[in-house]
C-alpha cells in the first residue's frame, strides 16, 4: 500500500500535465510531416530521388544519367532504414524557386554525349524510367490526357520514344507548377512526425507561422532543342524567354552521340484553396471503393458458411453426444466406449507427440511474431500513423515491431514445447532456432537477390554498411529478446491434456482419398477473403501507386483470421471424425495453405498484369520477394488455425471421461 501512496502523485502530476496540454490545444492533427512556411522570395530547392520503372523494377541513381549537378555538389539525404531498403536515394537538385516568383531559367549544357551516355540514356528511356521529384515532401505529380481521360501519374519520364520510330528524345525542359496557400496563424497547434522529425506550431509562432504553404507539385515535362553555342554563353540560374513545348520532333531534343543538351525550366505560383492538411488527397484517391466493398461483402459470406458449419459441429454432433455420454451409467458407459465411432476412438492418441514436433514449435513461434508485426502495423496504418510522407516508416515500423515480438515468438515456441514434450529441456535450441528461422530464410532470399541488384548497379542493392546494421539489429535485439521470451516460456504453467495417451498408437483407417488434398483445398476459402486486397498491394509495390487504404486492409485481416480459424477447426474435426489422429501439422497447413494460392496468383499476376516487367533479372526480383511474402502469410495464417484447432480439440476432449 505504500508503495501505491508514493506511486499516486507521480500518475497524478502526469495525469496533469496531460489534461493542461489538452486543454491548451486548439485542435491537431497527425499528417506525417512537419508544416513549412515560406515568405515570398524564400528560396526552396526540390530534391530527386532514384529513377524507378514499372517494366525493370531496378531503381537507379538520378545522376547516374547524364543531368546537371547542384552548385554546391551532390548531397544524399539522411535516410531511414525503410527508404534503404526500398531503395531510395534521396538527393538534391539544382532545380531551386522562390515563393511566389514566376521565372524562366536556365541549369546548364552538358558537355557532348559519348557512346556511353547515349546507350544508357536510350536504354532507360526505352524501359519507361521516371524522374521523382520531391518539393516539401510533395512528390511532383504529372498530369496526362489518354482517351479525353485524365490520369495523374507520380514524376516525369526520362525521354521518349515516337511511335514507329528508332530515335530518342530526352526531356529537358520542365514547367513546374506550385500550388501554395496563403497561410495566417489561425492558432491550430500542428504536430507532424515526418522526415524532418517532431515539431509544434503552437501560438507563439503564430507570426513566425504566417506565410505560404506549398499544397501541391506539378510538372509539364518538354524536349526542347536548344541552340548550344548561345546556351552555353548563359550562367546557371540566368533567364531566359518562356518557352512552348513543341509538338514537332525537329523541334525536340534527340539523343543521339556528340549532342549537347541544355536543361531549363518554369516554375509558376497558383494560389489554391487546398489546405496543408488535405494536400495529399491528390495522391492518396481510392479508387474501387466498391471493389473492396464487394471483397469484404464476399468474405463476410464465406465467415458465416463456415460459421454455420462450427455451430453445427458444436451443437448438433458435439453437445448431443456429450450430453447423451455424461447421461449413462457406469455399466452403460462401458458398454456403450466398446462401441464408439469417430473422434471419440482417438481418444488415446489425439494429444500423441507430432513429427518434426522441434519444427513445429519454431514455425509457430515465427507465426506469432509476423502475425503481432502485421496486426500492430495495420493497426497503426489504419488510425493514420503511417502516412506515405513519412517514406519509408512503414517498413522500418515493421522491422522494428517484427525485434521486439521476438519475446511472444520464444514464449509461444517454448510454452508449446513443454506441452509436447512434458519438459523444458531443450528450450535453449528452440529459442535460437526461432530466432534464426524466417529471419534466415529472408537473409539467404535477399542475399542472392542482393548479388543480382549489385551485378545490375542499381540503387535497390542494399550497401555492405546496411547488412552490417541488420545482422546487428538481428543478433543483437532480435535473438536476445527472442531467449528471454523463451525463458518465460519454461516458466510459464504447462498446459495439461485432459486425457493420457496410449503407449500403442491406434491404427488409422486407410482412406479412399489422401487427407493433405482436402487440406491444400481448404486454402481456397482465407484465399478469397485476401485476394481482391491483394491485388491492390501487388499493384501499389511494383505499379508505383500508392496504397493508403488501410481501413479497408484491417478489415480484411480481421476477416482472414476468423476464415483461418473456422477453416482449420472444421478441418480438425472432419479428420477426427474418420479416426485420423494426426491432426497437428493437417490444422497448420489447413489455413497455412493460403500461402501457395498468394504465390500461384503472385505469377498470375506477373504474367497477366506485369506484362511490361521485361527481362530474367526483373522476373527474378519480382519471385524473390513474393516468395519472401508467400512464407510469412503461410507462418502467419499456419499460427492463427493451428492455435484454434489445439483450443478446439483440447476442450472438445476435456468434456469425454473416457480412461
Amino acid at each position: 500500500m505504500a508503495f501505491s501512496e508514493r506511486k499516486m502523485p507521480g500518475i497524478c502530476s502526469v495525469f496533469l500535465l496531460v489534461v493542461l496540454f489538452a486543454h491548451s490545444c486548439h485542435g491537431f492533427y497527425l499528417p506525417g510531416s512537419y508544416m513549412h512556411t515560406y515568405s515570398t522570395s524564400d528560396t526552396i530547392v526540390a530534391k530527386v530521388n532514384s529513377l524507378t520503372s514499372i517494366e525493370t523494377e531496378l531503381p537507379f541513381s538520378y545522376y547516374s544519367l547524364p543531368y546537371c549537378e547542384p552548385l554546391g555538389g551532390i548531397k544524399k539525404s539522411a535516410e531511414n532504414l525503410g527508404e534503404l531498403l526500398m531503395g531510395d536515394q534521396i538527393d538534391n537538385s539544382p532545380y531551386q524557386f522562390k515563393m511566389n516568383v514566376n521565372e524562366s531559367l536556365y541549369v546548364c549544357t552538358t558537355s557532348p554525349l559519348n557512346e556511353h551516355e547515349v546507350k544508357l540514356l536510350k536504354q532507360r528511356t526505352r524501359d519507361l524510367y521516371q524522374v521523382n521529384m520531391i518539393l516539401d515532401n510533395l512528390p511532383v505529380m504529372r498530369i496526362a490526357k489518354q482517351n479525353g481521360v485524365s490520369i495523374q501519374w507520380t514524376g516525369f519520364p526520362v525521354g521518349f520514344t515516337p511511335p514507329n520510330s528508332n530515335d530518342d528524345y530526352i526531356i529537358n525542359h520542365l514547367k513546374f507548377k506550385v500550388l501554395v496557400h496563403e497561410y495566417e496563424g489561425s492558432g491550430v497547434q500542428i504536430i507532424g512526425t515526418g522526415e524532418e522529425g517532431m515539431g509544434v506550431i503552437s501560438e507563439a509562432d503564430k507570426k513566425k507561422a504566417s506565410g505560404y504553404e506549398i499544397v501541391g507539385f506539378e510538372v509539364t515535362p518538354c524536349s526542347v532543342k536548344y541552340d548550344p553555342e548561345v546556351m552555353t554563353k548563359l550562367h546557371m540560374y540566368d533567364s531566359i524567354s518562356p518557352v512552348n513545348c513543341p509538338l514537332e520532333l525537329d523541334k525536340s531534343q534527340i539523343i543521339r552521340e556528340r549532342e549537347r543538351i541544355s536543361f531549363t525550366y518554369e516554375v509558376e505560383f497558383v494560389k489554391s484553396d487546398i489546405r496543408w492538411p488535405s494536400r495529399w488527397d491528390a495522391y492518396l484517391k481510392m479508387e474501387g471503393a466498391r471493389v473492396h466493398w464487394f471483397s469484404i461483402l464476399n468474405s463476410l459470406m464465406v465467415i458465416t458458411f463456415l460459421a454455420g458449419i462450427v455451430f453445427v459441429i458444436f451443437l448438433r454432433t458435439v453437445r448431443r453426444d456429450l450430453t447423451r455420454y455424461e447421461e449413462l451409467d457406469k455399466e452403460a458407459q462401458a458398454q456403450m466406449n466398446e462401441e464408439l465411432s469417430g473422434w471419440k476412438l482417438v481418444v488415446g492418441d489425439v494429444f500423441r507427440e507430432p513429427d518434426c514436433a522441434k519444427l513445429l514449435c519454431v514455425m509457430i513461434g515465427d507465426g506469432v511474431q509476423i502475425t503481432g508485426m502485421a496486426a500492430v502495423t495495420i493497426v497503426f496504418a489504419a488510425f493514420g500513423f503511417m502516412s506515405p510522407a513519412s517514406r519509408g516508416m512503414l517498413l522500418t515500423g515493421m522491422i522494428i515491431l517484427y525485434l521486439f515480438l521476438g519475446i511472444a515468438a520464444g514464449y509461444a515456441a517454448v510454452r508449446l514445447w513443454r506441452t509436447l514434450k512434458g519438459t523444458s529441456e531443450g528450450w535453449r535450441s528452440i529459442s535460437w532456432s526461432v530466432a534464426c528461422f524466417f529471419p534466415g530464410i529472408v537473409f539467404v532470399i535477399l542475399t542472392v537477390l542482393n548479388f543480382i541488384l549489385w551485378g545490375s548497379k542499381s540503387t535497390g542493392a542494399i550497401p555492405i554498411s546496411l547488412y552490417f546494421v541488420l545482422l546487428s539489429l538481428w543478433f543483437c535485439i532480435s535473438v536476445p529478446l527472442t531467449l528471454v521470451g523463451g525463458f518465460l516460456g519454461t516458466r510459464a504453467e504447462a498446459i495439461q491434456y485432459p486425457v493420457r495417451t496410449n503407449q500403442i498408437p491406434r491404427e488409422i483407417p486407410a482412406r479412399k482419398y489422401p487427407s493433405w488434398l482436402l487440406v491444400l483445398g481448404a486454402g481456397t476459402l482465407p484465399f478469397g477473403t485476401l485476394f481482391i486486397e491483394l491485388f491492390f498491394i501487388l499493384s501499389s509495390i511494383w505499379l508505383g501507386r500508392f496504397y493508403y487504404v488501410f481501413g479497408f486492409l484491417l478489415i480484411v485481416l480481421l476477416l482472414l483470421i476468423i476464415v483461418c480459424a473456422e477453416v482449420s477447426v472444421v478441418l480438425t474435426y472432419m479428420h477426427l471424425c474418420v479416426e485420423d489422429w494426426r491432426w497437428w501439422w493437417k490444422a497448420f497447413f489447413a489455413s497455412g495453405s493460403v500461402a501457395l494460392y498468394v504465390f500461384l496468383y503472385s505469377i498470375n499476376y506477373l504474367v497477366f498484369d506485369l506484362q511490361s516487367l521485361s527481362g530474367p533479372v526483373s522476373a527474378i526480383l519480382y519471385l524473390g520477394y513474393s516468395m519472401i511474402m508467400a512464407i510469412a502469410i503461410m507462418l502467419s495464417t499456419g499460427t492463427i488455425g493451428f492455435i484454434t484447432s489445439f483450443y478446439f480439440v483440447h476442450y472438445l476432449f476435456s468434456s469425454v471421461k473416457i480412461d
